[in-house]
């Protein structure tokens, strides 16, 4: 399981385009929904911020650095799975809060943070040590450090490691919420970079918070719809069937988390490097 799940997260990052990803889909998801170019148009007002910082984040869903929430359906299953096989679609809504919670506290925490601390923040910098912009030496931590997590909770999961949350799924759910809410610390994307320097230039930290808020509640939406479409469809199938064995649930929490956090940890610390001739990756005629 272990060995299939790395490979999975190395394939990954090999096919992964983000020319397709961070432009296709999320370019012209962001412009549909606002009915204007989004990176071209300046942001006007607090309203519409407020707006702009939501639905970026809805077209940041799939991104490179969001696509490790998928991992969170898994524990978000296991932390309800006797209550939903009993009580249905309502008890659904406490994984996903606790989920949420994890995730606005430190979203919220950072906008706040982020606001006061400005141009100082590497993520805003324009700066390069040789060839890599320091934004992206930002990123690189960032997501090598909360890879490694995802790798961890998987091994934890499978038994391999010691696991912190065996007997408190609802801590493991909040902290992954956290781990999300981790993404916009070193988020490259341009949509959210465009939201960050218009929080940063009003000035207010409260503004930023929302913001931020806001842009992490956008990029869980679309798990969240599916997390509950899936119940839905099954007619609580899928929920019972994870209740049935806790070893199956963990065997695909495990799964996911690691081959998620692999696929972090490479395409941030191995593969981004490499575009800036710091190492070598292998590279997907399309991505060229």
């Amino acid at each position: 399981m272990i060995l299939i799940a790395v490979g999975v997260g190395v394939l990954l990052s090999v096919l992964w385009s983000y020319e397709f990803v961070d432009h296709t889909i999320g370019d012209s998801m962001a412009n549909a929904i606002l009915g204007r170019d989004a990176k071209a148009t300046a942001i006007g007002g607090t309203v519409a911020a407020l707006v702009f910082a939501f639905v970026s984040g809805l077209a940041g869903t799939f991104t490179a650095c969001n696509i490790a929430m998928a991992a969170s359906i898994g524990p978000m299953s296991q932390a309800n799975a006797g209550a939903a096989a009993r009580a249905g679609l309502r008890s659904l809504v406490r994984p996903v809060g606790w989920l949420t919670l994890g995730m606005v506290a430190v979203s919220a925490s950072y906008g706040f943070i982020g606001v006061l601390l400005g141009e100082r923040l590497p993520q805003l910098s324009t700066a390069t040590v040789g060839t890599l912009p320091v934004r992206l030496i930002q990123s690189m931590i960032v997501f090598g450090v909360i890879g490694l997590a995802f790798v961890y909770l998987g091994l934890a999961s499978l038994g391999v490691v010691r696991d912190p949350f065996a007997h408190r799924p609802v801590a493991r759910v909040v902290v992954l919420g956290a781990l999300v809410g981790g993404f916009l610390i070193g988020r490259p994307y341009p949509l959210f970079n465009k939201l960050f320097h218009w929080a940063v230039e009003n000035g207010n930290p409260w503004y930023g918070a929302g913001a931020f808020v806001l842009q992490s509640l956008g990029n869980i939406a679309i798990v969240t719809v599916l997390f509950v479409l899936l119940v839905l469809v099954t007619r609580g199938g899928f929920i019972r069937f994870l209740a049935a064995s806790p070893a199956r649930t963990a065997a695909l929490t495990g799964g996911m988390l690691i081959a998620l956090g692999v696929f972090m940890v490479v395409y941030w610390n191995v593969r981004l490097p490499a575009m800036f001739d710091y190492g070598w990756f292998p590279t997907m005629p399309y991505n060229q």
